[in-house]
């Protein structure tokens, strides 16, 4: 007796097999797409750098402080200020230094591009270790510049020089990682999202708690900076810096998987 034919089964794309209906028939090919989510270098996202970068926030309003305050009126943590600076200083406005507010500038272009190498080498690292090793880094600068402040504080071009690379090379590292609203040197988005994201305005108060914190870190950086700077001089609020940025180093979580 002949042997019975047996209709094979079609290749299908999909992750099941063809499998034959009750009235004899195949179903038609089927492809199954999977959308995978994209890989992510933190861990459980950006959250997790959030206390990290709220105290790094704080310690660039103290930065800020002590610069404005104490160094002749230059910013090193907020570039959009120090280019107004200029400005005024160029326009003969007394009280102002374009020399102080230039290497103010330079000093944070070159944080800047230092920070843009380091993401070459930190590419395979999580965003945890990379953060890290940005703040350790800043916190040996402002170290430096605490031990420059007590043994020699009129050297203000090397304070200023300091502060501003220190804050170029952060600045430069939070600005790859992208954490929505957290700059940590600036607030004019924060405030302009807090403002046109508002209920009032029609939104939904999207991380309206996050952006309150920051506006509340930097204040009360800067209070305590200036506080400093009016009754100590220029080497302890530097030391508070230093400091600061050690917490804030130390509230980056640990993890080990890669990017």
């Amino acid at each position: 007796m002949p042997a019975a034919s047996v209709q094979p089964a079609r290749r299908t794309r999909s992750p099941v097999r063809a499998t034959q209906t009750e009235h004899g028939s195949w179903p038609k090919e089927t492809t199954v797409t999977i959308n995978h989510p994209p890989a992510q270098r933190a861990p459980g996202g950006r959250e997790p750098l959030l206390s990290a970068l709220m105290t790094a926030t704080a310690v660039s309003g103290l930065i800020d402080a002590i610069s404005y305050l104490g160094l002749g009126h230059v910013f090193t943590a907020n570039m959009t200020g120090n280019v107004v600076i200029i400005g005024f200083a160029a326009a003969g406005v007394p009280g102002f230094s374009v020399l102080g507010s230039l290497v103010s500038l330079a000093a944070f272009l070159v944080g800047a591009v230092a920070s843009g190498r380091l993401e070459t080498v930190m590419r395979h690292r999580t965003s945890s270790r990379w953060l890290r090793l940005t703040l350790v880094l800043e916190m040996v600068l402002l170290a430096t510049a605490t031990a420059v402040a007590f043994a020699a504080s009129h050297a203000v071009y090397a304070l200023i020089a300091l502060t501003a690379l220190a804050m170029g090379l952060r600045n430069g590292t939070v600005r790859k990682l992208a954490v929505p609203d957290v700059t940590t040197t600036v607030l004019t988005l924060t405030l302009t999202g807090l403002a046109s994201d508002s209920t009032l305005a029609g939104g939904t108060n999207p991380r309206a708690g996050r952006r309150l914190v920051s506006v509340l870190a930097m204040l009360t950086g800067a209070f305590g900076g200036a506080l400093l700077v009016q009754h100590t001089g220029l080497g302890w609020p530097l030391l508070a810096g230093t400091f600061g940025t050690a917490a804030a180093a130390l509230a980056v979580p640990r993890s080990s998987s890669s990017s």
